[in-house]
């Protein structure tokens, strides 16, 4: 039995994870603990969100208090109980906001909070591109242009070459709404932000249901499709030095060998 932890922020698609949990044999267990998120008002306010629903506005400011030391330390205890080998923050823009250096303390710090090995989605999306073995990538992401432009910049710190992003404009796409989107919308992002020099589409938001679609979508766009939920469980083994294969969850459950740390 190999037992994962996951602290996910909020509620938007955390259905992803029993769903892939199904997919990948009676002996792997996820226990996923819900961190709180942090709404902060165009005047810069701060407050709960109501009901933890993600409808909190994605700034820069309101991304970097959610990935904050107090809040991930707060759900792993549960985690620890639950069993669990490694533990992987389930969040790309709240831990990519913090930058390259940034976002190793904040994993070094959870490892230290939990006793366990633990990541984030965004080191979980540099580890799954040099996973499958491509070194350019174009990223369809519903944040901010802001926001996705970071993630541009930590990709590169990471050795991957960004040769196209797509961002939402504005203030991005608010996780609730994300969560509801289904397969056409999706597809249209991804298409929207693929470019002929992409070896490899990257879907970076966990508030997106893509679990379901990843076939489908490497299928469309004829090149692998990496999201972040998935590749947020393929870190996690990684951590727990497991390789599962599991075609119905894209490319990346397919690929041999094992990156090592």
């Amino acid at each position: 039995m190999t037992a994962l932890g996951f602290l996910y922020p909020g509620h938007a698609a955390e259905d992803d994870y029993p769903r892939m949990e199904q997919l990948l044999g009676s002996d792997i267990r996820m226990t996923l603990v819900h961190t709180e998120i942090t709404e902060i008002t165009e005047a810069g306010e701060a407050g709960e969100a109501a009901g933890d629903t993600g409808k909190a506005a994605r700034r820069v400011d309101a991304l970097r208090e959610m990935g904050s030391a107090d809040r991930l330390t707060a759900g792993v205890e549960e985690l620890r109980l639950s069993g669990a080998e490694a533990v992987v923050w389930a969040c790309t823009s709240g831990s990519f906001v913090y930058g390259w250096q940034g976002a190793h303390e904040q994993v070094r710090g959870l490892a230290r909070a939990a006793g366990l090995p633990a990541s984030s989605t965004s080191f979980g999306f540099a580890h799954a591109v040099r996973e499958i073995g491509v070194r350019r990538v174009a990223v369809a992401a519903t944040y901010a242009d802001e926001v996705a432009g970071l993630f541009a910049a930590f990709l590169g710190d990471a050795g991957v070459e960004v040769v196209s992003v797509r961002g939402a404009g504005g203030s991005g796409s608010v996780a609730a709404e994300v969560a509801s989107w289904g397969y056409d919308q999706i597809l249209a992002l991804a298409r929207a932000a693929d470019h002929p020099d992409a070896a490899a589409l990257l879907l970076p938001d966990t508030a997106l249901h893509t679990v379901s679609h990843i076939p489908a979508l490497e299928k469309a766009l004829s090149k692998p499709v990496l999201t972040a939920n998935q590749v947020t469980v393929w870190e996690a083994l990684r951590l727990s030095a497991r390789r599962v294969n599991a075609p119905r969850l894209g490319t990346l459950f397919t690929k041999e060998p094992l990156v090592q740390v």
